[in-house]
Formats: structure tokens, sequence, C-alpha cells
């Protein structure tokens, strides 16, 4: 009977990367009897031959017989299901992608996202909606007109000229108030020379004003008209006191604010000094080159002629007034000449 022995030649050692090779040496009888010795090189070197993963190798000493059943060798089917079979030990299928599936799962996840985004700008727009209605138009902030305080006012510019504007702001949210507005209003009316308006939180606002004196009031029968300099009528009132406020006699009020005449009387008697409007008892124009004004009842007459180099006029009749040795006995001073002042 024939007889096979495998045995494995020596490695290359410390070289590595050289696979051993495979010796398989067959013994036969030949036709005498006498067994016959075949030696075949099962491989070859690495060098010439690629390393597999797959290739038998059989373990033992060199010249010892090797059962092929024995050898082991890589069973990818049994590894398979090895890797395959669950914990209870029931082999279950591999995995397989499912691209359709995925896809539904990306649309589901893009669907939240979306849905949660809205969800967040819904409610930032909700919040700022409920403040916005919180400032500007409920009842927390809104300015009633009970809640406004008005002083400064005088008998020529009345409280309810200041109140009829800033009434105006009533109803509304203090955040719409605007207070520049309020005091470029105020500072229209005649007679107003100054105005502070205050908002106080949450709804209440103050109301500041500075009145001036009329420059002259204009009298027409009983009817006595405040106006001021830039020609402006602050108020009609009758049987006031007009103690320190120069008063010219005219036919009608209306008529005369437009001639020539009572706007340069206007413009002279703004400029004077209080402690000189105060010795103004008459004022008398004639024409817009001829504007008198008499002192203390009829003690001085000032004949001040046009509004012209008003400054100069004014520093040459404080001179002639102040100093007795140039006044002396004089009564009118003319200055419609400043360089050449007439005494009389």
């Amino acid at each position: 009977m024939a007889g096979r022995t495998v045995s494995s030649s020596g490695s290359s050692g410390s070289s590595g990367g050289k696979r051993k090779a495979r010796v398989v040496e067959s013994h036969q009888a030949d036709a005498s009897g006498h067994p016959r010795k075949r030696r075949a090189v099962a491989s070859k070197p690495e060098s010439v031959y690629p390393l597999e993963q797959d290739v038998t190798v059989a373990k033992g000493k060199a010249g010892a017989f090797v059962d092929a059943r024995a050898l082991h060798s890589e069973d990818y089917v049994a590894e398979t299901l090895r890797q395959t079979t669950s914990s209870l030990g029931v082999a279950s299928r591999p995995k397989v992608v499912d691209f359709t599936a995925r896809a539904k799962e990306r649309r589901k996840a893009s669907a939240r996202v979306i849905a949660i985004r809205a969800a967040v700008a819904a409610i930032a727009v909700l919040l700022i909606s409920a403040l916005t209605w919180l400032l500007l138009f409920s009842s927390v902030f809104r300015l009633e007109s009970k809640a406004i305080s008005v002083s400064g006012a005088n008998e020529w510019v009345s409280t309810a000229t200041i109140r009829a504007i800033a009434d105006k702001q009533s109803g509304k949210s203090l955040f719409l108030v605007s207070s520049s507005d309020v005091e470029q209003q105020l500072k229209s009316i005649p007679g107003v020379s100054e105005a502070k308006v205050s908002k106080h939180f949450p709804k209440s606002m103050s109301v500041v004003i500075r009145s001036q004196k009329p420059t002259a009031m204009l009298k027409s029968g009983d009817t006595l008209t405040a106006v001021d300099d830039q020609v402006r009528v602050l108020n009609s009132v009758k049987n006031a006191d007009v103690d320190g406020i120069p008063v010219i006699e005219v036919k009608d009020v209306e008529t005369s604010l437009k001639n020539r005449s009572i706007k340069g009387a206007l413009t002279i008697l703004g400029a004077l000094p209080e402690s000189m409007r105060k010795q103004i008892t008459k004022v008398t124009v004639a024409t817009q080159d001829s504007v008198t004004t008499t002192l203390n009842d009829g003690e001085h007459v000032v004949v001040w002629g046009d509004s012209s180099q008003l400054k100069l006029k004014m520093a040459e009749v404080d001179k002639i007034l102040n100093d007795p040795n140039v006044i002396g006995n004089y009564k009118q001073v003319d200055v419609s000449a400043p360089s050449r002042p007439i005494l009389k």
C-alpha cells in the first residue's frame, strides 16, 4: 500500500515575510514490490507565490504522518455563521442597509428640526408681541390727562393754553410721547420763552414753562391786547394790571399789527432794559420814523425815530439821562440821529 508523509522544511527565521514550504513525500511500491520514494515540493517561497490567508499548514515533526482531515483550514461559511449568531444561539440574517428607510429617517429628522425652529420662532414672535403690547398699548404706561401737571403760567400765558397742547399726548403710552416735540409746541405760544417737559414713569408727565411779560399792550377801547417783540398776540384781557408794561393806543388791533410803525415800536420796546421799560408811561407812534416814549408821566420824553442803530441810541439815552450835568433842565432827548443827539 502506498503511503505519504508530509513534512515541513525550515523557515527563513528572522528574515520574516517568507512562508514555510511544505514538502510531501509519497511512498509507492514499484513493480518488484520495493517502495519508491517520491519527493514533491508543495509550495515555493513567498518571493514566487504571494502569501494567501487560506493556506493549509501542517503541524508536527518532519517526516511524521499527517492526516489531511485533521489539517486546519479557514472555513468562511462557519465564520460567517459564527458572526451572525445572536446571543440566544439562533443564526440571524446579516444586516442589510435599507436606503429607503434611511431616507425616510432623514426626512423625519429634517421635519423635526423644522418643527423645532418654527416653534422657537413662534415663541419669539409671541414674546415680542406681548412686550410691544405691554409697553405701547397697555394701561400700565398710558398717560392720562389728570396725570399731567402744568406750572409757570401767568395772566398772559394761561394754564388752559398750555394744557391744550399737553393734553394732546393723553391716551398715549409714555414711550410714544416725544418731550422735544411737546416743548417745541409750547415755545410756539406767544410769551413762552422756555419750556421743559419731563416724563415720570410709569404714567405721568410734568410741564414747566417760563413766560415773559408782554413787550407792550395795544389798547383799543377798554380791551388790552398783550403782544411780544415779534408782533405775536399773547392774550386779550380787560382791566388787567399794566404796571411796568408800555401801552400803545390804537384804533384796531389787527390792523395795527400789520403797520410798520407798530412793528418798529415793538422792536424798540423789546430791546430796552427792564429798568427803562418800567418808567415808560406812554408810547406814541405817529410814523415808523417817529417812535416816542414818555417816561414817568412826562418827566422826560425820548424820540427814538426808527429801530435802526438801536444799541447806539440806547447808549446815548442812558448816558444823557444819567448825567445831570448833561440833561440839566431839558425834558426831551432826540436820538433819531444818534451821532447828533438833540436836547430840548
